[in-house]
């Protein structure tokens, strides 16, 4: 069986250096693959680029976290803070949820509004994903599932971190307390959607065998993306990554991934991180291929 992976930049269509970081790092680099933020500030230029730049595969990063929603703001309260925007990480949603303070109804209504405006755009996504993986939270992960049936999309990530390939990617270079923080929080959502690989089999979506990258956010080394590559199971591994240079619009946003960003285009573009790929037989896909071969 080949091992093949999907190299997945999330946050497309955030900001412009965003923009930059991801094509740059899908041009002359391993990147594959990329979410949008149907939301970004620089969406519209995102889907210029997106057409300008062959063979990357383009998803819907679905949010509940940043920025106003694509919905009209009224039609959508118990997903908004008083200035009209989201609020507020997985944390914080989950325990709206927990309290009948979120509306599912209203984030289906968000969740099609933003895979429909990528649509318009001319992108047919190839798979769904969640920014923060807030698709995963109870009751989520069915709404995407319908969408996806509804809206033709073929794939969707499960945010379930492979122990073994996380292992394979920590260093001593990374900062121990905020990966562990982060190898919590993979686990939790393991524990949230256990069964989201078999729900989505039944519903005839298809997902990629492993994920990886959630506990090395922010954290990613050029020593354990080696590492990563050399322990590669057979089947399909999706890693997340979140490429990019941290422009002025950037820096004005609550994220803490700014220059980290642009360590990871290096990361992504090393020649030597290529011919390892190339060395180890590992074939670069996308989601469209992972569905295609369903």
């Amino acid at each position: 069986m080949p091992r093949n992976l999907i190299v997945n930049a999330d946050d497309l269509g955030w900001t412009a250096g965003v923009n930059c970081g991801i094509a740059e790092s899908h041009r002359n680099g391993i990147v594959t693959s990329a979410s949008l933020l149907a939301n970004g500030e620089a969406f519209a230029e995102a889907v210029e680029l997106a057409r300008d730049t062959r063979g990357l595969g383009l998803g819907v990063h679905l949010n509940l976290n940043d920025g106003p929603p694509v919905a009209p703001r009224e039609s959508v309260p118990s997903l908004v803070n008083d200035a009209g925007e989201f609020e507020g990480g997985p944390d914080s949603l989950l325990l709206k949820i927990a309290t009948r303070g979120l509306s599912l109804r209203e984030v289906e209504l968000e969740w099609n509004a933003q895979i429909s405006k990528v649509r318009d755009a001319g992108i047919e996504p190839t798979h769904l994903d969640g920014h923060k993986h807030v698709h995963m939270l109870p009751g989520l992960f069915e709404i995407v599932l319908r969408l996806a049936k509804r809206h033709g999309v073929g794939a969707i990530r499960v945010s379930h971190e492979a122990s073994s390939l996380r292992s394979a990617l920590s260093t001593g270079n990374s900062r121990a307390g905020v990966v562990l923080k982060q190898g919590v929080q993979a686990r939790g959502l393991k524990l949230l959607a256990r069964d989201a690989r078999e729900q989505a089999e039944r519903a005839g979506v298809s997902t990629a065998d492993y994920f990886c990258g959630i506990a090395q956010t922010g954290e990613l080394t050029k020593e354990g993306m080696a590492r990563l590559l050399r322990s590669l199971p057979e089947g399909t591994t999706e890693l997340m990554c979140h490429p990019g240079y941290a422009d002025e619009a950037l820096r004005k946003t609550a994220t803490r991934l700014q220059g980290s960003r642009q360590k990871e285009v290096e990361i992504l573009t090393d020649k030597e991180i290529r011919n390892l790929v190339a060395s180890r037989g590992i074939r670069l896909i996308d989601y469209a291929f992972l569905a295609s071969t369903v």
